[in-house]
């Protein structure tokens, strides 16, 4: 049989053993249609154990530039015997199955709604290389040469990127020309080539990248001036401290002298870490950890210290399924609401939810700045898909002439000033943000204790009631001069033209606007927002008051964001409704659709009776 005939819209999943080195060969094949200008969206679905278990590598091709996961499989390279069977049944019905027919399927795999193509993908290995590892190898090589035969994409365009991958081991380009020739060749001459679902060169990129948001996260740290680093090793946050050491030693190496202007320190455990960030922090360095929900766990006391004492305090997580360990390698938003009151007693914190790479680069430099300005914690709340996955986004662009902002910090001459009535807890501008010292700045003035127990303006140790409540009432005021100052909401139109909204944050965003698409055409308009920072201004508020019903999309069980809603802007529960998908996949636009239709099917129900 044969498929619907498509091109530049489909989803091809690849099924593999993890540390097989698959990965390469998955990878390439994401670029090589970035490369032909084709929108791609791509997913690593891997386990939490180093090797042996299935991985799945899942590549979204949209000329529309739909960036969101997508239900349905209509391409899938199956590889891997554990999961033959689940992986055949993830198969829209008229897709394509592409497996190692190396030995006969067995009949018990068989659909006769699908399309079933056999590469012998190890015995072709098996006959032009002699090394069992190169085999394997070079098995996934042969396997992508064939796929670029079957849905047309340009062999050039692959054996350039694979010459840029082994460009310091150039002895590896030729036999990697070789396996992708081999599968190629093969496809080309044992099938109809390319399959009625194929690819076909577009301009749609232009100076867009293709970068993981955990990179983008730890540029954005050194750029917005971060010297200092400490953190406890936990998946899916690793790989912010990989990048920004590696990139610390090219960026903050004195050129005199040869010497690191840098701190990083793998500490014991997450409680030493967050511990270091404040003694960094309180010392006048820029200092952040990146960590996970269950680092959080452990860091919370600490939390509560630099809340309480007003440390700057920037902590960067990589949310993932929980709770517990739960699942370490899938994607959750389940930290909303354990971040925004992280710690015992009345604590609120300020959160920041990018979306994209480049909102991770501008939010962990603009982190940094609001930590200084409001001496608290602040929160970068990432998750496992946009740190861990490459997605396509905007060049990261710095301003020369942006100055850090570090808040009220008095200068020794301006602590020099006569009959100055200095108090580190005082609010003499109204605005909740007291002015602070910096260690060392001043030879016998500006110093005072910091503590984490009950103190009066002058930091001075008070069990006084009054004291007590004119500090946390002066932190509230705080927290409420920031809503002015993370970053607004986006609106996705000019002026409200449904009594319907739908809110979003974070990686949902693409999903969202995927949505958004579907149900215009579907003759149904909803507003919709995007949350990109907490505490909620003025514009979050005014969205819900203007619209009768709103949908809050979130990658949770608990509908953490909404809870969120109604408890900070007091909204009636009644008028959220909650758009929920916790399984640790992204959240697709069919799903979101499915779900607010569904509502609103039961909505129109209730009016007619």
């Amino acid at each position: 049989m044969s498929g619907s005939s498509r091109v530049n819209d489909f989803v091809v999943r690849f099924a593999n053993v993890n540390g097989t080195g698959s990965a390469s060969a998955n990878g390439l094949f994401a670029k090589a249609i970035f490369r032909m200008g084709i929108p791609v969206s791509p997913k690593n679905i891997f386990p939490s154990n180093i090797q042996g278990l299935p991985t799945w590598y899942e590549v979204r091709i949209s000329e529309r530039g739909y960036l969101g996961r997508r239900d349905g499989i209509d391409v899938l390279v199956g590889v891997n015997p554990q999961t033959l069977k689940q992986d055949i049944e993830s198969i829209t019905s008229g897709g394509y199955f592409i497996y190692d027919s190396s030995k006969k399927l067995h009949h018990e795999f068989d659909r006769e709604d699908i399309n079933m193509i056999g590469i012998p993908m190890m015995r072709i290995s098996m006959e032009h290389y002699e090394v069992p590892r190169h085999q394997q190898l070079f098995k996934n090589i042969i396997y992508l040469g064939a796929i670029a035969a079957l849905i047309d994409i340009e062999l050039d365009v692959i054996k350039k990127l694979i010459a840029e991958q082994f460009a310091k081991k150039e002895k590896l380009i030729p036999p990697n020309y070789k396996a992708l020739q081999l599968g190629y060749d093969f496809a080309q001459e044992s099938f109809s080539c390319p399959l009625p679902l194929r690819v076909e060169r577009r301009d749609l990129i232009g100076d867009q990248i293709l970068m993981e948001g955990n990179e983008a996260t730890a540029l954005g740290t050194l750029f917005g001036g971060a010297t200092v680093l400490t953190w406890y090793p936990i998946t899916p946050s690793t790989s912010v401290a990989k990048a920004f050491e590696t990139h610390a030693k090219k960026l903050r190496i004195d050129p005199d002298t040869g010497k690191k202007k840098y701190a990083i320190v793998q500490a014991e455990d997450e409680l030493a870490a967050i511990g270091m960030v404040l003694g960094g922090s309180w010392n006048g360095a820029r200092s952040f950890t990146a960590t996970s929900g269950a680092g959080i766990s452990l860091m919370s006391e600490f939390i509560g210290l630099a809340y309480y004492a007003e440390v700057p305090c920037f902590l960067i997580n990589v949310q993932r399924g929980g709770p517990s360990t739960g699942m370490p390698t899938r994607t959750q938003q389940g930290d909303v609401l354990f971040c925004a009151y992280a710690s015992h007693g009345d604590t609120k914190h300020l959160m920041l939810f990018p979306s994209t790479p480049t909102e991770c680069f501008e939010m962990a430099a603009e982190g940094l700045d609001l930590a200084d300005r409001f001496q608290t914690p602040v929160f970068l709340m990432s998750d496992l898909d946009l740190g861990m996955n490459e997605h396509i986004t905007a060049p990261l662009k710095w301003d020369k002439d942006r100055k850090y902002d570090r808040g009220k910090v008095l200068s020794a001459d301006q602590l020099e000033v006569p009959d100055l009535d200095w108090g580190r807890y005082k609010d003499v501008d109204g605005d909740g943000i007291p002015y602070r010292t910096i260690p060392g700045t001043h030879p016998t003035k500006g110093s005072y204790f910091t503590r984490g127990s009950s103190h009066n303006e002058y930091a001075r140790y008070s069990e006084s009631n009054v004291d007590y409540v004119i500090n946390v009432d002066r932190l509230t005021r705080k927290f409420n001069t920031a809503k002015d100052h993370v970053p607004a909401p986006e609106l996705y139109q000019k002026a409200n033209e449904s009594s319907i909204g739908m809110i979003f944050y974070g990686t949902t965003t693409y999903a969202a606007i995927e949505a958004m698409d579907l149900f215009t055409e579907a003759g149904t308009s909803i507003d919709s927002l995007r949350v990109k920072g907490f505490p909620f201004n003025h514009e979050v508020e005014s969205f819900i008051d203007s619209h009768d019903t709103v949908f809050v999309i979130e990658q949770n069980k608990d509908g953490q964001m909404r809870t969120l809603l109604i408890n900070e802007l007091q909204v009636n529960p009644a008028k959220l409704i909650s758009v929920l998908n916790y399984d640790g996949f992204p959240i697709s636009a069919q799903n979101i659709m499915s779900q607010i239709n569904g509502h609103l099917s039961i909505t129109n129900l209730m009016k007619e009776i």
